[in-house]
């Protein structure tokens, strides 16, 4: 059955490393994952603004311009929320008793979550300074968003990390490392699921089909609020679906919890990640239902 499954692919975390002034700096794949997931979002939501009969009244919410500066905003919410949603969420205990690792953001650790939470303060904080429609606005940066997820995910698999649970399905894959491999006996390696190209198609590629179609071809960008909605609720719902194959964090796995539930009650239970994507799930239904109602 091993020749059935799907070997790691020979290729490292490093895009390419140079060596200045006695130092070594490398270019690594999540970096560039995040450089050209804001750069086409940037180009997204820009489009999005130039094209006024798609907004409420065919008046864009802001300027192309202001989408520049708006930029700044995201990436100060994606990075700060990110790492802090990371350090509460999934190993306050490990980063309260080392304050001094928390900033440290090129050791790892980074949550969705925590990143999506971030964008909302920075957008609110941009829209209320401004004096721009803080609805319009968000509608713009959920649809921008998945591209970047997409890039994210495939960066997870190169950097072979947030893999899956142990399967023998054909396109298993063979994870390099001792974590990964902890499954594996002496007649077989341990194969798991690709979690991070499920995410990258479910929250990627789809969710921004199903976006696109929705602003494009369905107006919704006219419906401020409509969007967003449409994002948590999409969002939550495939990331809800890929944690049952998905490896839960080892902080939460034990001999009494094999499958890593944070949240359990006798034999059933919610990973981290499900907990999460609930309420994701149940306020973006509600945004929908809100935006809907208030255009009818």
């Amino acid at each position: 059955m091993l020749a059935a499954l799907l070997p790691f692919p020979d290729i490292g975390p490093d895009i390419f490393t140079l060596e200045l002034f006695g130092r070594e700096f490398s270019l690594r794949w999540y970096a560039m994952a995040y450089i050209v997931g804001i750069i086409i979002g940037w180009f997204i939501a820009v489009q999005l603004f130039k094209r006024a009969r798609l907004w409420p009244e065919n008046k864009s919410p802001m300027t192309s311009e202001n989408a520049s500066d708006l930029v700044t905003w995201i990436i100060l919410g994606v990075v700060l929320g990110g790492r802090f949603g990371f350090v509460l969420f999934y190993q306050p205990a490990y980063y309260f008793a080392n304050p001094g690792e928390i900033l440290q953001i090129w050791n790892g650790g980074m949550s969705f979550h925590g990143g999506a939470l971030g964008v909302l303060i920075a957008g609110l904080i941009f829209c209320w300074k401004n004096k721009f429609s803080p609805l319009s606005v968000g509608d713009a940066i959920v649809v921008a968003t998945p591209p970047a997820i997409f890039l994210g995910r495939i960066a997870n698999f190169i950097n072979a990390e947030l893999w899956g649970r142990p399967t023998d399905l054909p396109w298993a894959v063979v994870f390099p490392g001792d974590a990964a491999q902890a499954c594996a006996t002496v007649e077989q390696m341990c194969a798991r699921h690709p979690s991070q190209l499920y995410e990258a198609l479910l929250e990627g590629l789809i969710l921004c089909a199903v976006l696109f179609y929705l602003a494009i071809r369905k107006g919704w960008l006219k419906t401020p609020g409509a969007l967003i909605g449409a994002f948590l609720a999409g969002y939550g719902i495939t990331r809800f679906i890929v944690e049952f194959v998905r490896q839960p964090d080892a902080q939460f796995t034990s001999a009494t919890n094999p499958l890593g539930y944070a949240w359990q009650i006798g034999e059933v239970g919610l990973t981290m990640g499900q907990l999460l994507s609930t309420p994701m799930i149940i306020v973006g239904l509600l945004i929908i239902w809100g935006a809907r109602r208030r255009a009818a």
